[in-house]
């Protein structure tokens, strides 16, 4: 991993004064309100059934209830790192800035915290790809942009997506990608045509802004359809076409053609969905940064967002293994001549111990990416970030298996939030790039830091 002197774990699990005030009060915002109304929210929404989950009726009205809590309490947007610009804090309700402005680790610690409910993240502001699609905004957009877009994202107004896998490549290589944007030669009018999926959110009757990667080509006649005319792609390399649109998902050719499911659950009223764009007719104005720019804003957008994603996950796995520890200790849950519970067996013992264990590595990992971020950017810590991307689902899936072992058929079933928590953690592993990807990504850099030394070395001794 990047050669920087890890701090001891007692350090990577310290809070400042303030952050430790602030943990207090969003453990007890998911412990008291949080996770109570999971049951009403999962109730609410299945009084719908086929497309009527999918509209404004289905939200449950808890969850507005917990927003305006969390903005009371100082727990909207605590992904915010930094203050806002002037320009944008001005125009936003004062609610929108949090409690305290935090770094990659702080708030991790507190992304563990969230992750112990599913609606944590939305109550708090804080749920992907909404934040992700607000660091692009922030980073990257231009005042009309921040004034459209990034606005109602902030203040919780709206939701979002993006829209970057595809059904028809091999969309983990993004250069693959085969989303047009054609633009009309010897003018800034562009035309979007193309098919994407797992769109999260994008069918949640909230969303209304949707980030799009697409490849440039230029159109060789304006006065025929973007359909018929001959094009040819502009790029510079493997990268060099790509380009990030920002658009109302009300344009006109943007159709959610159905909803996804995830190892049968729907995720309704947010979801992922199927899309497809249909000569969407767009102008300067939707280009985030530019032409020829998508590869640096999806990067961007990625650092962060996975040390969320894995603090949530550690987070959930935590709750899972304190429900096994509350099962195999029932006094009234014995087997083979136990009298006080499944723990006197051995076997059991271990699974315990293996939990305990994984979740530390998991939680120290990701916090000691978090401290690389914080300390040399994203970029130098390229390696770290795709090792928790690796490693931190995949010992939460551990845990939770072996929670849901331990349960029994109870632990399949709908009874306890175990089955709904594997299903969750297993897409980590290849949302945002699969395991593979990743591997690749840390083989690489590792190999060509060694074949650098080697040339170093060599040239030395000339």
């Amino acid at each position: 991993m990047t050669s920087l002197q890890s701090p001891p774990s007692t350090a990577l699990m310290h809070l400042s004064p303030e952050a430790a005030r602030l943990k207090e009060v969003l453990e007890r915002f998911v412990r008291e309100e949080c996770v109570p109304a999971e049951e009403e929210y999962d109730a609410h929404v299945a009084q719908f059934s086929g497309a009527a989950r999918w509209t404004a009726e289905a939200v449950p009205p808890c969850l507005g209830r917990l927003q305006r809590r969390a903005q009371s309490l100082g727990l909207w947007n605590l992904f915010l790192p930094r203050p806002l610009p002037d320009f944008v804090s001005q125009m936003c309700q004062p609610y929108v800035a949090p409690a305290l402005y935090l770094g990659n680790r702080e708030y991790g610690i507190l992304c563990e915290t969230m992750g112990r409910s599913f609606l944590a993240p939305e109550a708090c502001n804080c749920s992907a790809p909404d934040t992700g699609n607000m660091e692009v905004l922030l980073k990257h957009g231009t005042k009309a942009q921040q004034k459209r877009y990034l606005k109602p994202l902030l203040e919780g107004t709206c939701r979002s997506t993006f829209l970057m896998t595809e059904p028809d490549v091999a969309s983990s290589d993004a250069t693959n990608i085969q989303t047009q944007l054609i633009k009309q030669t010897g003018t800034s009018q562009y035309l979007l045509s193309g098919r994407k999926w797992w769109s999260t959110g994008a069918m949640d009757p909230r969303c209304k802004i949707a980030l799009v990667l697409c490849k440039l080509q230029h159109s060789s006649n304006n006065n025929k359809s973007a359909l018929e005319t001959t094009t040819t792609t502009t790029t510079t390399g493997r990268h060099g076409a790509h380009t990030v649109v920002v658009m109302p998902m009300q344009s006109k050719g943007v159709q959610c053609v159905r909803p996804l499911t995830v190892f049968g659950y729907d995720d309704a009223p947010h979801g992922h969905a199927e899309v497809r764009l249909e000569q969407v007719q767009l102008d300067a104005s939707h280009l985030i940064i530019g032409e020829s720019k998508g590869f640096e804003v999806a990067q961007s957008r990625l650092g962060p967002g996975r040390i969320h994603h894995c603090m949530r996950a550690v987070g959930l796995a935590a709750r899972c293994l304190e429900l096994l520890l509350e099962r195999v200790t029932d006094p009234h849950r014995n087997t083979f001549g136990t009298e006080q519970g499944m723990w006197q067996h051995s076997a059991v013992l271990e699974q315990v111990a293996d939990s305990v264990i994984d979740l530390e590595c998991a939680r120290l990992l990701t916090l000691q990416c978090a401290h690389l971020m914080d300390q040399v950017g994203a970029r130098s810590a390229r390696d770290a970030i795709a090792g928790i991307k690796v490693r931190v689902p995949e010992l939460c899936i551990n845990i939770v298996d072996r929670a849901i072992q331990i349960h029994g058929g109870a632990g399949v079933s709908g009874d306890f939030i175990l089955a709904r928590a594997l299903a969750n953690l297993r897409t980590l592993r290849i949302a945002d790039g699969p395991d593979a990807v990743h591997k690749r990504t840390i083989g690489l850099l590792h190999v060509k830091k060694q074949l650098k030394q080697k040339q170093k070395s060599k040239q030395s001794r000339l």
